[in-house]
């Protein structure tokens, strides 16, 4: 008791390791200032539970943002355009509307090599294969339509094409041209049972162009499928046109016209064209899984942080009551 006392007298106490400050006025004690290691434990716990908190908040945020990016890219697909190489084309059709003007010759010929003319003006041969056809006007249904169905080139490699040469010997009008369309296949046209609404809707489905009196007119054709939503394909054919002065000597009257026109496979190469959603739901769930994960493991750590420090704290409460019952 007596060295008790005299500790006391000198205003330290040491209980458990920790020492305690007595005021002789008050009669409490104060906890001694510095660091211990519990303290420490207890700051960089503080922190690693802020930081996994941080962490969380930007896992929630990546989802939402990878959400929101999924769902624009379902909405905003991206056209993808490939290119399928053809020895050979399906031949298409090609309508001409020539009014008054008379079909004078018309042939196959290679190697972009058209022969000198022979009697131009004149009837010569008709080599290709050609049909006519009326109908009315897909646009008014009164107007009668007469139409030259000829069956247009295939072979690709060896550079095919069709040469038509056109008389018209009078006309009414300031300008002088005939009407075309291109349509895919000749083939489906032959086979069709009601060729007459085969060309109302080829009319309604694909564009005219038009070709001059007094030049040479060579298109070469390129053709692009489209496919849709729903899954079908449509055909559309771009061309390319060079116009070429003709040099007439023939002794003519005057409203007497020829009208030359060759068409001809630009390369062999089909253009597909179609629309692709770039977003993978499969790289997605993934993500998705990968944050939820990450959530997961974070809750669990701060769950655990905050378990143990109130642990400490409840450690530390209960020895420094142990500590005042001792002075006590």
């Amino acid at each position: 008791f007596y060295a008790v006392e005299k500790r006391l007298h000198r205003g330290l106490f040491a209980v458990n390791s920790e020492f305690f400050i007595l005021d002789s006025e008050s009669g409490t004690s104060s906890p001694s200032v510095r660091f211990s290691k519990t303290c420490l434990k207890n700051v960089f716990s503080v922190i690693l539970l802020f930081i996994y908190l941080l962490l969380m908040a930007v896992a929630v945020f990546l989802v939402y943002q990878t959400i929101t990016d999924f769902r624009e890219k379902l909405k905003h697909p991206v056209m993808s355009v490939s290119y399928k190489e053809v020895p050979l084309y399906d031949a298409p059709g090609i309508a001409l509307y020539p009014g008054k003007a008379q079909l004078l010759s018309c042939k196959h010929h290679y190697y972009d090599h058209i022969p000198p003319l022979i009697n131009p003006g004149q009837p010569g041969e008709i080599e290709c294969t050609t049909q006519r056809i009326n109908y009315t006007d897909p646009f008014t249904n009164q107007t009668m339509k007469h139409a030259l169905i000829v069956q247009g080139p295939r072979d690709v490699k060896k550079r095919e094409l069709v040469f038509l040469q056109f008389h018209l010997n009078e006309t009414d009008q300031d300008f002088s041209a005939i009407n075309y369309l291109l349509f895919s296949s000749f083939q489906e046209f032959l086979n069709s049972p009601d060729k007459a609404e085969f060309m109302k809707d080829c009319e309604s489905s694909y564009s005219s162009w038009k070709f001059s009196g007094g030049f040479r007119t060579w298109v070469k054709m390129s053709l692009v499928k489209t496919k849709e939503e729903d899954g079908s394909e449509t055909v559309e054919f771009k061309q390319e046109t060079s116009v070429v002065n003709y040099i007439d000597q023939r002794h003519k009257p005057a409203s007497d016209q020829l009208f030359f026109v060759v068409f001809e496979w630009k390369d062999p190469f089909i253009q597909k064209v179609q629309d692709i959603v770039t977003a993978n739901p499969w790289n997605m769930i993934a993500l998705l899984c990968g944050i939820f994960l990450a959530l997961f493991k974070a809750a669990d750590f701060a769950k655990l942080s905050v378990k143990w420090m109130i642990k400490i704290r409840k450690r530390h409460f209960k020895r420094r009551s142990q500590a005042m019952n001792h002075i006590s």
